[in-house]
């Protein structure tokens, strides 16, 4: 079981160099310089929407260069049509009012039976599909409905990712229709004994829809299907003894829906081996429709209740609307607070009342933020 962390570096190169851009690399301890100052998910700089979904803000040029993320609200997101899925993120502007969720790559249709499918593609040509949503969790149940492939090498992925790359999975390997995969990630850490888990006996997950849920609480993750719960895990159960460090998913984080070819020449053996060999283009099913394909029905959200610290705060500090970083914290850890700034690209706000936590301790903060006015467009690059 794998992250689905990877980057198409010959696209991004090709589009930088398209647009007379120079591609500056980030990370941690190489952030981005003022005129580039956002470091994207695919770990390269830019402004406008590099600044949106997916800023590392510890790879930026300084925390609040990465707008703030849009709270989680309860929703029920089904696909009767495709009406609040803006077909290209790079025209998102960060109001998550406008849009549910952003296609990232790829192609997506709709169904229209049975109340609407929406339906994620894979050609050999387009490397695949995945939708994030334009809103965050930071902590909640969230449960998706859906089908998967059924073709060796064709990787299906309900996960939720954050801007640092703390990572929640269920995947499904097209040659296994009875089971599906959960798997949990830090910050990207890849640990030496993997974290993954198989749960099977499960009727065809090709031709029936089934309902995989996460369930990730501030002390615990859970797995389950059809609402059986299949796994737990604690937060104290993923302390390094050695350092004190908990590798564990504790940052807000974006759904996200894919289909995704692992079974292709260049990927790694042991990748193309976990999706079950290579993929067959002239498999009967893709020479008949022009693509695999994978369902999703419906997809419902859960927030976690904020504590109760905030009913009883002052109206502006109640009034939330965004998430931002505001230290390295500690334990691994981040320091985050909830805010209500704008999440817009164009918004501006300057000493806003912040409701934080740090290592579970709450408090009210002021700080003097300014927003970032910045135009530029965001490339798309691959699964």
């Amino acid at each position: 079981m794998l992250s689905v962390i990877s980057v198409g570096l010959p696209l991004l190169v090709a589009i930088l160099a398209g647009e007379g851009v120079k591609a500056t690399s980030c990370n941690v301890t190489s952030p981005c310089p003022l005129s580039a100052p956002c470091c994207s998910e695919y770990g390269f700089c830019g402004k406008g929407h590099f600044c949106l979904g997916g800023c590392n803000p510890f790879s930026s040029r300084s925390l609040d260069s990465c707008k703030p993320a849009p709270v989680c609200k309860d929703a029920e997101y089904v696909f009767s049509d495709n009406s609040r899925i803006l077909s290209n993120a790079t025209y998102f502007e960060g109001d998550a009012t406008e849009y549910d969720w952003v296609l990232d790559q790829g192609k997506i249709f709709n169904t229209n039976s049975t109340g609407g499918e929406l339906a994620l593609t894979l050609t050999e040509k387009n490397g695949g599909t995945k939708i994030s949503s334009t809103r965050y969790v930071h902590y909640g149940t969230i449960t998706a409905r859906l089908k998967t492939s059924r073709w060796n090498g064709v990787i299906t992925a309900f996960i939720t990712m954050s801007d640092i790359k703390d990572e929640i999975d269920w995947e499904f390997a097209g040659s296994a229709t009875t089971e599906g995969q959960s798997n949990y990630f830090w910050q990207g850490f890849i640990p030496e004994k993997h974290n993954g888990g198989v749960h099977g006996e499960l009727s065809d997950t090709y031709s029936n829809y089934h309902d995989f849920t996460i369930d990730w609480q501030p002390d615990t993750l859970s797995w389950a299907i059809d609402g059986k719960v299949v796994r737990t895990i604690k937060r104290s159960d993923t302390i390094d003894p050695a350092t004190g460090i908990v590798r564990y998913p504790t940052t807000p984080s974006r759904i996200q829906l894919s289909i995704w070819p692992a079974g292709i020449p260049g990927s790694a053996a042991g990748t193309v081996e976990w999706a079950g060999g290579m993929i067959d283009w002239n498999h009967p099913d893709y020479k008949d429709a022009g693509q695999f394909y994978i369902l999703v029905k419906s997809v419902s959200v859960k927030c976690s209740n904020l504590p109760s610290l905030v009913s009883s705060s002052n109206s502006t500090a109640a009034n939330i609307t965004s998430y931002v970083y505001t230290g390295n914290g500690t334990n691994g850890t981040p320091a985050l607070a909830y805010t209500n700034r704008s999440t817009d690209l164009n918004g501006v706000g300057r000493g806003m009342n912040l409701l934080g936590v740090e290592g579970g301790k709450w408090q009210l903060a002021v700080l003097g933020l300014t927003g970032l006015f910045v135009t530029a467009s965001q490339v798309v690059l691959g699964l």
